[in-house]
């Protein structure tokens, strides 16, 4: 019996359809992140809020989706709302699921960065006559995103890997259309290592262009975070 066969794996390694899987897989995981972001960022503000109300449902965010499984999370977004009358396609509930998992954590990136800015600059700010919401836009925000953008790299890097669970909703992405052609071709070793190969390929792009942005945005702060690039 025939273990590898080389003539598999190099004719699925620059597969279209795979390919095309993978794009799928991007694709979803800058939705998940985009659409996590502006939760985080929300739910972030909602913790350092004065408001007892705000801070609570901010908590309890956060202790829902960082405490139980994503897969969890999406099998009930897409079997279980139905069952009340809510339904998404596929692509709808995997993108829901994802960003609402991702805003959870993000979350606590965002506002330790936040945090990490001095108050005495805030008041500063204030004295001077900003508004709350231009110190935060024009003060705050850009020191915490120094120290933001490292965190949020990892979580990118993170979230690209974990759109393959999307898969088990059926979602069209890397991971289900090697399933697919597994089922057709039976070179299971084979095409779980190209599709391996795929996510290492994309996770390593990504690094490259997160050291890129932690050395721009490290720029104009003692050169720290350029000089370690």
């Amino acid at each position: 019996m025939t273990i590898w066969r080389w003539d598999g794996f190099f004719d699925y390694l620059f597969n279209a359809y795979l390919l095309e899987g993978a794009a799928i897989s991007v694709a979803l995981t800058l939705g998940a992140l985009v659409f996590g972001l502006l939760i985080g960022v929300g739910i972030a503000i909602m913790r350092l809020a004065p408001s007892r109300l705000l801070r609570g449902f901010a908590l309890f965010y956060c202790w829902i989706f960082r405490g139980t499984p994503l897969l969890v999370q999406l099998l009930i977004i897409y079997t279980g709302l139905p069952l009340f009358g809510i339904r998404f396609s596929v692509w709808e509930a995997a993108l829901i699921g994802l960003s609402l998992n991702e805003g959870a954590y993000l979350s606590e990136i965002v506002r330790a960065g936040i945090i990490s800015v001095a108050r005495g600059q805030r008041e500063a700010a204030l004295a001077l006559g900003l508004r709350r919401r231009q110190v935060f836009r024009l003060v705050t925000w850009p020191q915490a995103l120094r120290l933001i953008i490292p965190p949020l790299g990892n979580s990118v890097n993170g979230l690209l890997k974990t759109t393959s669970v999307a898969s088990v909703i059926s979602v069209d992405e890397l991971l289900r259309r090697t399933q697919i052609l597994i089922q057709e071709r039976f070179l299971v070793l084979e095409l779980f290592l190209v599709a391996a190969l795929y996510y290492l390929a994309m996770t390593t792009l990504w690094d490259l262009v997160q050291r890129r942005l932690e050395a721009r945005y490290g720029r104009g702060y003692g050169g720290e975070a350029a000089d370690r690039r």
